[in-house]
């Protein structure tokens, strides 16, 4: 291990790292809020101590040099590594505080994230929880580069090596027209009954597209060209008679109280997704997150147990727990001055 003094800082290499990712001197600058003169000045000492320039720049535009782009690879590492070590000081001293990063894709969020966010602001109240919407891909990258601590997604989409504790099995339904043939029926929907259906799938990109159109084209379903972007959407566009769908049981209930549907479910081995909550390898916050997962689970149980048919009392019941639950749905915030103030923002 070497123990002479760096030619650089970490404060030089987040301006390399602000450059390179905005291409942009002044926009770096707001980005680590200081001036334009003193960002460049800084890196200029970077190179010189390097040897080497890192990037091209003129009036019009800057370019990651060849040299430039390896060199900045491990720079990230770097940074990581430091906010790893940041993290692990915060979370050893008080694991449950502070603010953490989820990300969540669309088809989940708004029909599980207010369960889960309600549970961990009873469960722990000095934790912060800033969720993220965005696709699995975009996900991925954003848990790879740092930009968030863990994600809840879907298993069989293409996550990579990441560790991860399962959340739930979510089923798929089929989502008819108030009386359409595929729905009029009260077993459950054999695969042979979707042949030649017109069927309605979110647009590319969404993880849940891939898997209904995988169920969809063995059973020789037809996709119709319309592509929503979320599934209520998808919903709206069924109960207006424009084909069938699939729906994750979870958002059942939601779309049905906003769109005339029928609901039937497979015959089993029926189509699902894994719920999961996923995290980097080697996360100073494994632990933690291993904790906050069992809470998520508790919360999906709950969940999914709408979207299940109740007699009168039972559903009020339900729906009285989850009002009693209720919070900001999503940002779970301290709820002492103590706790604000242990918070990161």
């Amino acid at each position: 291990m070497k123990l002479e003094p760096y030619p650089f800082t970490l404060r030089q290499l987040q301006y390399a790292a602000a450059v390179a990712e905005s291409l942009s001197f002044r926009r770096a600058a707001e980005q680590c809020h200081v001036s334009q003169p003193a960002l460049s000045a800084q890196l200029a000492q970077m190179e010189e101590a390097l040897g080497v320039a890192l990037f091209e720049r003129d009036r019009r535009r800057v370019l990651v040099t060849a040299a430039g782009r390896e060199i900045l690879e491990r720079v990230q590492l770097l940074l990581h590594e430091a906010d790893d070590l940041l993290q692990v000081a915060r979370w050893n001293a008080d694991p449950l505080s502070g603010a953490l990063r989820i990300g969540v894709i669309p088809t989940i969020s708004p029909y599980l994230v207010p369960w889960i966010t309600a549970a961990l602001h009873k469960g722990y109240p000095c934790l912060t929880t800033l969720w993220v919407e965005d696709k699995s891909v975009n996900l991925v990258s954003s848990l790879d580069s740092g930009r968030i601590d863990a994600a809840l997604m879907a298993l069989e989409a293409d996550i990579g090596d990441v560790d991860y504790e399962i959340i739930g099995s979510d089923s798929f339904v089929l989502a008819t027209p108030k009386g359409h043939p595929l729905g009029s029926r009260h077993c459950s929907v054999e695969p042979a009954e979707l042949t030649n259906a017109c069927v309605l799938l979110l647009d590319e990109g969404h993880c849940f597209r891939e898997q209904a159109l995988a169920y969809c084209s063995h059973t020789k379903a037809h996709e119709l060209e319309f592509r929503a972007t979320s599934l209520s959407t998808l919903a709206q566009m069924v109960a207006g008679g424009a084909g069938v769908t699939l729906l994750p049981e979870l958002a059942v209930a939601t779309e049905v109280k906003r769109a005339s549907l029928s609901i039937r479910r497979f015959k089993q081995p029926a189509p699902r997704r894994t719920i999961a909550l996923v995290w980097r390898h080697r996360s100073p916050l494994g632990s933690a997150l291993r904790q906050l997962a069992s809470t998520a689970r508790a919360a999906y149980a709950r969940a999914v147990a709408m979207q299940r048919p109740r007699s009168g009392s039972g559903r009020l019941k339900m729906e009285r727990l989850f009002r009693e639950m209720r919070t900001k749905p999503y940002v779970g915030r301290p709820q002492t001055p103590a706790a604000r103030g242990r918070a990161r923002p």
